[in-house]
């Protein structure tokens, strides 16, 4: 965009007024920062003064989604361990019985033991699952972190530029 003026800025994002600066022209707009003229750098974010909000509320809704999903995997996983418990019980007491050949202790002791893998393999991937979440959580905060360096970045480049201090 080389010195781009602010009709230019707005033309590009597709937007009329810096008030219809919609959360998915942000990551756009803060591209493009950069190669803006620092007198709109400064404007805009003048014009932007709640995008810290606008971060915030980001974060938290992905938190948010988060929880929800935690909450979700939790009571799958405890029907999943319940389940599997009451089926090694089971086998447990079969295995009690006096009346069983050899051949069907070792079926049963097999069963048992499959059961046993299943729990472990799901609690693998339990984990794995755990880990993918936090990796979304702690994307969306960096994120919006480095939104907010771009932002402040280029109200102190701009401001480091004009010999102003671009107060809001």
């Amino acid at each position: 965009m080389g010195d781009a003026h602010e009709a230019e800025v707005k033309r590009k994002l597709g937007i009329s007024n810096w008030r219809n600066l919609s959360k998915d022209k942000v990551l756009q707009f803060a591209a493009a920062m950069p190669e803006m003229a620092t007198e709109v750098r400064l404007k805009l974010v003048e014009q932007f003064p709640a995008f810290k909000d606008l971060a915030k509320a980001d974060v938290a809704a992905v938190a948010e989604a988060h929880k929800s999903t935690l909450a979700a995997n939790e009571n799958s996983q405890n029907h999943f361990s319940k389940a599997s418990q009451d089926q090694r019980d089971a086998l447990r007491a079969d295995l009690d019985r006096d009346d069983l050949s050899w051949e069907q202790r070792e079926a049963l002791h097999d069963r048992l033991d499959r059961n046993v893998r299943q729990a472990a393999e799901k609690d693998s991937e339990n984990k794995q699952f755990l880990g993918a979440g936090m990796k979304v959580v702690a994307a969306a905060g960096a994120a919006a972190l480095g939104l907010g360096v771009v932002f402040v970045g280029g109200k102190i480049a701009g401001a480091a530029e004009g010999g102003s201090d671009g107060s809001q």
